[in-house]
């Protein structure tokens, strides 16, 4: 069921004349000086001007313990204000218990 959603979004994004990509990337998780796991991401995804969604299987390797693979993606943009750059992302990951996350900044650029 899940993917079907993830596929439903990727397809209706495709039919707003947005540019496909592939992107692929490794977050290691640390604490303190100690290494926790690493987290794969190969998503799919289609950006426009100011946009991007993407979504694909996450490869979950936590040290010393069994990997396992669910399904992640993400959702973001930007929008310019004057001078300046303002974006923000919406990220979750599927597990026991689905995870989620934000980000928002400002970019300037001179």
């Amino acid at each position: 069921m899940k993917s079907i959603i993830i596929a439903g979004l990727l397809l209706s994004a495709g039919a707003v004349q947005a540019g496909p990509y592939v992107n692929v990337e490794s977050n290691l998780g640390f604490y303190g000086s100690e290494y926790t796991g690493m987290v794969t991401d190969a998503h799919v995804g289609f950006e426009g001007d100011n946009w991007y969604l993407q979504a694909g299987p996450a490869l979950i390797q936590p040290q010393d313990a069994d990997g396992d693979i669910e399904l992640s993606g993400k959702i973001g943009g930007s929008v310019p204000v004057g001078a300046v750059d303002l974006y923000g992302e919406v990220a979750g990951i599927t597990g026991d218990t689905n995870s989620y996350g934000t980000k928002v900044g400002v970019k300037w650029a001179f």
